[in-house]
């Protein structure tokens, strides 16, 4: 069964088309990020504005993403997706003759980061919310693997990449990110997608449509909010540095390895649910792969030998894949297409909040109890939610099956 589900998936054209695409994308948002990030700090030399640039990105995005959400339901999805790239080409354009004139600016770069972070609003309900439109239902756990799986390779091998061209010049870097983005942009729009918009007028009920049909599904709350806390209570990603210089003595190579390690976890079994998709007691399963998550951090929290923390943040890595692909799948299974990108727009909210007050969270309990305890309670906490969701979330924990047909 899984062996023919792989093949089916190898069948669809249409997805793989996008699947590059995507792939091609975050590639080059991905480079882009870091040159931009990099060329702020060779400007100012100031780690508050190195802060500043994440803040600029992050405040719009969560300000505009539910309306970006019902924009993705009425309009046609891979439009929207191909104007985002788009902007990004314009970005990296900028950047490039900014630089080569000489008119690269702290202020420029805050304001292309607010560009950035509403293009990424829109961008990601509309992604999201596109794969369902272009494989069978029964294909749709192979396909949210599969997707994964190239994300993270794009999200290990882009960082790396920039990195490199930005070396040789900034120039390079963005010429290249323009290059990546157009392609990506061009490559989208030969995707055929059917997508029905719904003609629902624009109104505050409308927009928050999608917060109403979450909050009314007890599975969907359930899978999005253990997601939340688990990257809420056990991401020690921002603490790594500590560890890599103080606890482990690894030097910035070793810090580069520790940052990578999730990624590696999460694209191994990402390509492992690709063949093999998870087929019964699927809530019990994302509920178990949140409980190793945390029992693997706090391996890592405790541990002293880098060989040991590279393979525990590794297995984290690999249990987190598990329960973004659950939830993913969930999602998209239970979610009317009138209704994905708005139910979209809200699983890019959980995701997005996570990850920024999951690494204050760090910060803040690391000032309080010291990393290790910071990171050591962290896990326990996250154990001790997929315990207790057991008992919040009753229908989840007893889903058997992605989809109830």
């Amino acid at each position: 069964m899984q062996t023919s589900s792989w093949a089916a998936l190898w069948a669809q054209p249409f997805f793989f088309r996008f699947w590059s695409a995507r792939l091609v994308g975050v590639l080059s948002n991905q480079m882009l990020m870091l040159a931009l990030s990099w060329h702020v700090y060779d400007i100012t030399s100031s780690a508050w504005d190195l802060g500043l640039v994440g803040l600029f990105q992050f405040l719009p995005a969560l300000l505009m993403t539910l309306p970006a959400g019902h924009v993705a339901d009425r309009l046609h999805r891979g439009k929207i997706f191909a104007c985002c790239l788009l902007v990004q080409v314009v970005v990296s354009g900028v950047l490039l003759m900014a630089t080569q004139e000489h008119w690269a600016t702290r202020e420029l770069m805050f304001a292309l980061s607010v560009v950035l972070g509403i293009t990424r609003a829109f961008q990601m309900p509309a992604q999201q919310a596109i794969t369902p439109l272009l494989v069978p239902s029964g294909l749709l756990q192979s396909a949210v693997a599969v997707s994964t799986s190239g994300m993270q390779a794009a999200i290990i091998g882009g960082p790396a990449l920039g990195g490199v061209l930005y070396a040789s010049s900034p120039l390079t870097v963005y010429a290249v990110c323009c290059g990546l983005s157009l392609l990506a942009g061009l490559q989208t729009l030969r995707v055929k997608i059917h997508h029905q918009p719904t003609h629902t007028a624009a109104s505050w009920r409308t927009v928050l449509a999608g917060v109403a049909f979450v909050w009314e599904r007890k599975v969907l709350l359930g899978a999005m909010a253990l997601d939340l806390f688990a990257v809420l209570l056990g991401g020690a990603t921002a603490l790594l540095p500590i560890y890599a210089r103080d606890i482990l003595h690894i030097g910035p190579e070793g810090l580069g390895l520790l940052r990578a390690a999730p990624a590696v976890g999460a694209l191994a079994m990402s390509l492992v649910i690709a063949r093999y998709p998870l087929q019964r007691q699927v809530g019990k399963r994302l509920l178990w792969a949140v409980a190793v998550f945390g029992a693997a951090t706090v391996v890592f929290g405790v541990s002293e030998n880098f060989w040991l923390s590279l393979v525990a943040l590794i297995v984290t890595g690999a249990a987190d894949n598990i329960s973004v692909v659950t939830r993913l799948t969930l999602v998209q299974l239970e979610t009317p297409d009138d209704m994905r990108g708005r139910v979209a727009a809200v699983n890019t909210i959980f995701i997005g909040a996570s990850n920024q007050l999951g690494e204050f969270e760090s910060g803040t309990t690391a000032a309080w109890w010291g990393p290790v305890g910071s990171v050591v309670i962290g896990g326990l906490g996250t154990m001790a939610v997929a315990l207790w969701w057991l008992k919040l979330f009753p229908d989840l924990a007893k889903r058997d099956r992605m989809s109830h047909g």
